[in-house]
């Protein structure tokens, strides 16, 4: 086995589910799939419940955190309707960024008209940028947003072939936007809906073959900024419900999944880093990790199994599929975490990435 070490990779789209969903992941056990992953940071969602949308919510899912987190972490806030030109400054300077809700979604955190959407781009002062869940005719709209207020703003989970072009537009006149997209949406479409049924339920929704390809494209001609997981894990009961939730598992397939196209010639190493490793922490200005890094054996050729993962629910929408590449290590300021088969890192030995030295 001959092994490489690459960066660490920060996702900067998870879902831990504390508070209120513990029953489907924790911030200890999703932690551990991150560092399974060579995932060393991570950034944490808001829509829990509560949601994370005041100081109270904050210092709450921020204890449990502390607590259980196994790498390092940053939380956003989530934007409402009530909490729009109200969020003190200080708190925001302690947030990953600020999560705005504009389409349909799973939790309660959704704005539901434009005045407080306009408060929101006026008043953030925030490190991070402002991250939209925003579709369709939506991604324009807050790219217009984001050029009358001068503010950054960071696209999450693009998946449709019209948000890549609006958003390459948007790049080519100067605008401040940024874009992420998952591995579900690289590697799975509508094609596959009837193979994996409502574990295929996710938003944005899978989408064509063609939508699939244009984001390979946006990729390649530097439209596509970061690959972030979007890990929103429910249990299998949950999933198999006569309304199931939305969202899929994916921390510890993400580098797996590119180190596969690295191997057929559809990415390279160089770029793999920058999408995954530099990019978001340049974005989210997120801190050093120092002597902090993921050792692979780029040709280790396995199935990704139904089972055995780290998350707690314990599935995968890509289970069954042939990888070529595979996280042999993972270390954290110079402590191995990750084994090739065991977790090593304690609960509560990640650091806050805004208010802790790294």
């Amino acid at each position: 086995m001959s092994t490489i070490r690459l960066p660490s990779l920060v996702d900067v789209h998870v879902h831990l589910r504390e508070p209120g969903g513990e029953h489907k992941e924790t911030f200890a056990s999703g932690t551990a799939a991150a560092l399974a992953g060579g995932v060393t940071a991570v950034l944490a969602m808001p829509n829990t419940t509560p949601p994370i949308a005041d100081l109270a919510t904050y210092e709450l899912a921020a204890a449990r955190a502390r607590a259980g987190a196994r790498c390092d972490w940053a939380l956003f806030l989530g934007g409402t309707d009530a909490n729009a030109g109200a969020l003190d400054p200080a708190l925001q300077r302690r947030a990953a960024g600020l999560k705005l809700y504009v389409n349909e979604t799973f939790g309660q955190l959704r704005i539901e008209s434009l005045p407080p959407l306009l408060r929101h781009f006026e008043f953030w002062e925030g490190l991070g940028p402002i991250v939209c869940h925003a579709e369709e005719l939506f991604v324009p709209a807050v790219i217009a947003l984001a050029e009358q207020y001068n503010r950054r703003l960071h696209i999450a989970h693009v998946s449709r072939a019209a948000e890549i072009t609006v958003i390459r537009a948007a790049k080519a006149r100067g605008t401040a936007v940024t874009c992420e997209v998952t591995p579900h949406h690289l590697w799975l479409t509508v094609e596959d809906l009837p193979r994996l049924g409502p574990l295929g339920e996710m938003r944005p929704r899978l989408a064509t073959p063609a939508d699939r390809d244009a984001l390979w494209e946006g990729i390649a001609d530097g439209t596509v900024d970061c690959i972030a997981t979007d890990h929103a894990p429910h249990t299998l009961d949950e999933k198999a419900s006569p309304a199931p939730p939305p969202g899929v598992p994916g921390l510890e397939t993400m580098l797996p999944l590119l180190l596969t196209a690295v191997h057929e010639g559809r990415l390279d190493l160089e770029r793999l880093v920058e999408l995954t490793s530099s990019a978001p922490r340049r974005i989210f200005a997120l801190p050093a990790q120092p002597e902090t890094w993921v050792e692979v054996d780029p040709d280790a050729a396995w199935i990704l199994p139904e089972r055995g993962w780290q998350t707690s629910p314990n599935w995968s929408p890509f289970a069954g599929m042939a990888m070529r590449g595979r996280v042999v290590r993972t270390i954290l300021r110079g402590v191995e975490v990750y084994d090739g088969e065991r977790v090593l890192a304690a609960p509560g030995s990640g650091r806050d990435l805004r208010s802790d030295a790294c």
